[in-house]
Order: structure tokens, then C-alpha cells, then sequence
């Protein structure tokens, strides 16, 4: 391989690299949205399903 062959292979390996970690963060920063928003949710649900059960004056 000559110099410049090499060169490119290794700024191609190297944002290669930093798109990886890019995306990892990114998932990371989906998964953690998707985790809130699902704990919204079943706070909501169970809200609306206490108000459709009837108090029961014991």
C-alpha cells in the first residue's frame, strides 16, 4: 500500500468510528424518551381507569 492509500483507510476507519458512537448516543438518547413517555402513559391510563372504577364506601 502507498502512503496515501493508507491514509485514506485510516480517515475512513475513523469516521467510521464516529458514526458509530454517534448513533449509539442518539438510540441511548431515543431509548431514554421512549422510557418516559411510557411511564406518562401508564401514569395516565391508570388515572383514567380510577375514574371510571366507582369509590366504594366502606
Amino acid at each position: 500500500m502507498n502512503d496515501t492509500s493508507e491514509i485514506d483507510m485510516s480517515a475512513t476507519r475513523a469516521e467510521v468510528a464516529r458514526l458509530r458512537l454517534e448513533v449509539g448516543v442518539s438510540d441511548q438518547l431515543q431509548i431514554q424518551r421512549l422510557k418516559k413517555r411510557k411511564l406518562l402513559l401508564r401514569d395516565r391510563i391508570a388515572y383514567l381507569e380510577d375514574q371510571l372504577t366507582p369509590d366504594i364506601i366502606a
